[in-house]
Parts: C-alpha cells; structure tokens; sequence
C-alpha cells in the first residue's frame, strides 16, 4: 500500500501527538488546533505532527465536488512548520486508503509514526465512510492505547473558522474577511508569461501571470496588491478579469508594478491580494480607462501604505 510505504519512510524515532486533515490553507481555525496540538505534545514529551493528504480526498470520493486549492502542498508544509510542528507526513489519498476502517488507519499511525495522542476537531472522521468520529477514536484510543483531544472550533464573528467560508469569501472578493480569517493576505503565484502588450500600449504595463488550474482565485476585479519578485516586494495593482474594454474573453491575472522597470518574463513571482477597489467594468473608451486606473493607482497607495504591515517577507 502506497500509504504504507510513506509512513514508513518518515522514519520516526520518537512517540508523536497528531492530528490528521487537509489542512487547505492552514488558516487561524487550523492554528488554533496546531496550538493545542503543540500543547499535548510538549505534555507527553513527544513530538508534535500533522497527517495530511497530497490531493483533497473528496476529488477521489466525489469528483463532481472538487475544489480550488488555498495552498500547493509545498506552501502548506511551510506554513505549518512555521506553526512549529515538528513533523508533516503527507500521505496520496487513493482507494486502499479510502477502504481502510478506523481502527486499521489508526494501527498504521501507531505502527509508523509511533502516535500516543490524536488531537482533533468535534466534527472531525477518518476511516471508511467516516465511520472513525469522536465516539469511535474514543474507544480506539482506550483500546490501543492512545489520547484523543477534541478541540473545539475557533470562531470568528460567531462563524466557525473553515477553509469553505474563505473560498466563499474569495469568490465575493472580500479581502478583508480573508485576512481576519486566515492572518495574512491570500497569495496568487504563477509564471510570468507574454500578453497581449495591451497595458503597455496604454502606458501601464502589467506582468501576465500563468498559474496552474485548479487554485481559488478572487472575483474578478482590480485589486491592491504586494508583489514578490527575486525576494523583493513591491507595491502593485492587479487586475482579474476577461478586460472587457477590449472585448476579451479569456480570464487573465495582470499585474502592474509600481515604480518598477524590468523584465519579468519567465519569473516565478507571488502576489499578496490586500485589497479589492472595485468591479471589473467595461469602459466606453481607453482614455475613460486610463482616467480610472490612474485613479485606482492613488487608491491602492494608500491602501498599501496603511496595510503595510500585511507583506509577506519570507516568500
């Protein structure tokens, strides 16, 4: 079983308190578990450790419901070792693992990864038709000998803290409400590819970003942004949308670059999306658009000025 043959290759030395899940843009509600999870762990004198998966589990079990991803797996495991936790195991969700009962995925837990305490959430099941819940885990753990710590849910304005409000929240644009739940600004990185040179024909050239299917992305409109180029940040402006001044059709991210000169084609860049200053509209001509960016430029600086405190130094 492929599961297995990942487990085994953590090679763990020590006894670890877990906790298992998706972890999709390890937001303040995952914090807030990570927290206690530390905290149970430092309390056992063991390690603290993550069980997550490579691919959502619910492209397997229902593909029609498949969602766009908060974070790559790379950017998850970052941030949740920055939450300092001391390992992250990231195991391929597939049908032998889907099949496997609770009591045989908590087994290969204890066998693999050496698991005395399992932290988890009141709403939280594993196993075969999540058969494994809070009263299941429970009596597992009497019987083999291991913790379980229900957590309960962090709240935020009397809304329970979930990586499906923030895709909610993107989808709507509301910037805000994606800081206040997640801590930091939502990040879009991609390639920087050849346009359609219209921006720079208009006096504001912008940066086209390529980005792989399959990742949330704000409402369309333009928005205050940092972008992160070779370890350097700048103030920018991003625009989402099908540009329907100029009749388009494909939906592009572009991003215009405050007092910056410099090729950017072929670098991998990040953009921090702090704030959304309005709609994407279509306009009766370009003068009357280059009149609204320049406008929207004087927006977003003073945005950025006063949400500096959001950029993101360690891209």
């Amino acid at each position: 079983m492929l599961a297995e043959k990942e487990l085994r290759e953590s090679n763990v030395q020590q006894n670890m308190v877990l906790t298992v899940g998706v972890f999709d843009g390890v937001h303040l509600g995952h914090r807030h578990l990570l927290s206690q999870l530390i905290k149970e762990a430092t309390n056992q004198a063991a390690l603290s450790g993550v069980v997550t998966f490579r691919r959502h589990p619910i492209e397997l079990l229902n593909q029609k419901a498949a969602l766009p991803y908060l974070t790559s797996l790379d950017e998850k495991v970052r941030l949740l070792q920055a939450e300092g936790v001391d390992k992250v195991v990231a195991l391929t969700f597939n049908k032998q693992l889907a099949g496997l009962d609770a009591a045989e995925f908590v087994g290969l837990l204890q066998r693999y990864l050496r698991m005395c305490g399992l932290v988890i959430g009141p709403d939280f099941a594993l196993g075969r038709n999540r058969e494994g819940n809070v009263e299941k885990l429970s009596y597992l753990g009497k019987q083999l000998g291991f913790a379980v710590i229900v957590v309960p849910p962090l709240k935020i304005d009397g809304e329970v803290v979930s990586s499906t409000i923030i895709r909610q929240a993107l989808a709507e644009g509301n910037m805000d409400k994606v800081v206040k739940l997640t801590g930091r600004p939502y990040s879009i990185k991609g390639r920087v590819a050849t346009g359609t040179g219209l921006g720079r024909q208009i006096g504001f050239p912008t940066a086209n970003l390529k980005i792989e299917p399959g990742w949330a992305i704000p409402a369309d409109g333009v928005y205050a942004t940092f972008t992160h180029v070779n370890g350097a940040i700048h103030s920018s402006m991003t625009s989402i949308g099908i540009r329907p001044t100029f009749d388009g059709k494909n939906r592009t991210i572009e991003t215009y670059i405050l007092d910056y000169s410099g090729d950017l084609y072929g670098k991998e860049v990040a953009i921090d999306v702090v704030d959304r200053l309005r709609p994407e509209k279509k306009f009766a001509s370009v003068d009357d658009l280059k009149e609204q960016i320049t406008r929207d430029i004087v927006k977003g600086r003073a945005i950025l000025r006063s949400k500096g405190h959001l950029q993101h130094g360690n891209k």
